[in-house]
């Protein structure tokens, strides 16, 4: 379905909150189809968000460590992603 979203079992570190959320948040916008919720939507899909994130979490948890770490490096760990949240926060 969507491509974008990381594989975020297996990692070493685990997966961050951070991580799990930003997964979350990929998810809803793909099935909502909706990219920057308004106010008359915001409330809904931060809810959906909220639970998507608590249930990847307890899946995380639940499921068997991997054998093999995932293919590709989540974007919240690459070095270029860091940069450019450091350089928004630093704004």
């Amino acid at each position: 379905m969507c491509r974008n979203i990381t594989e975020l079992r297996g990692l070493e570190p685990s997966a961050t909150a951070e991580e799990v959320e930003a997964a979350a948040r990929q998810y809803v916008r793909k099935v909502s189809g909706i990219t920057r919720p308004t106010t008359a939507n915001a409330e809904v899909f931060e809810a959906a968000v909220a639970e998507v994130t608590a249930t990847t979490a307890r899946l995380l948890d639940q499921l068997p460590p991997r054998r093999q770490p995932p293919k590709t490096v989540p974007p919240l760990r690459r070095p270029e992603v860091q940069a450019r949240i450091a350089a928004a926060a630093a704004k």
